[in-house]
């Protein structure tokens, strides 16, 4: 009787040691609380025109502990970046657009540069451009009335709202710098939310 009293408890004492395991290991850890920090944003001009950014709200904001994200209230759009663009800078440029007809530059718009933290004038990096149009400029360009670059290529929609579609210029990435990848792999992701 004493034998199957020890069976027993050594039978229980087992489960629970194996119940307890089972629970611990289960358990979800807490998530970090992410930093809520506003990036660096700079105000370079690309282009030998004005740039009036007053107007755009540029900041980041955590989506989940590997997102940030890239808010533009101005045109209405986010960009999710991983958190590796934490203190991303945003460089704002102009692109022209030459009347196919008539050679003459027709339309004007702006372009959003998202430049990576580590960028440097000696390690230059990859930004990650995004050419802003208006409808009626984006039919245009469409209809091959419109040129906004020298290559033969259309810049690639990234996405749209009902006023503004947002667009990757053609050959961004030409020269593959330092980064090129780490951007595919980012626009590969459909990062771009245009909201109506």
């Amino acid at each position: 009787m004493i034998f199957s009293f020890k069976k027993s408890t050594i039978k229980c004492t087992i489960a629970v040691l194996a119940l307890t395991l089972i629970v611990g290991c289960s358990k979800n850890t807490p998530l970090k609380q992410a930093n809520t920090g506003k990036n660096q944003t700079s105000n370079t001009n690309t282009s030998q025109q004005s740039n009036d950014t007053s107007n755009s709200t540029s900041s980041s904001a955590p989506v989940d502990a590997n997102l940030i994200v890239y808010k533009n209230t101005e045109y209405d759009f986010n960009f999710s970046l991983p958190n590796s663009w934490k203190g991303y800078s945003i460089i704002t440029g102009k692109w022209k657009g030459l009347d196919i007809k008539s050679g003459n530059i027709t339309e004007t718009g702006l372009i959003y540069s998202i430049r990576h933290p580590k960028w440097s004038s000696v390690k230059p990096r990859q930004d990650i451009p995004i050419m802003v149009f208006t409808i009626p400029q984006w039919e245009l360009i469409q209809q091959e009335k419109l040129s906004v670059s020298a290559a033969p290529i259309r810049p690639s929609e990234l996405g749209r709202n009902s006023n503004y579609v947002f667009a990757l210029p053609a050959r961004y990435n030409f020269a593959y710098p330092l980064g090129y990848e780490e951007v595919e792999q980012i626009l590969k992701s459909n990062p771009l939310k245009a909201h109506p």
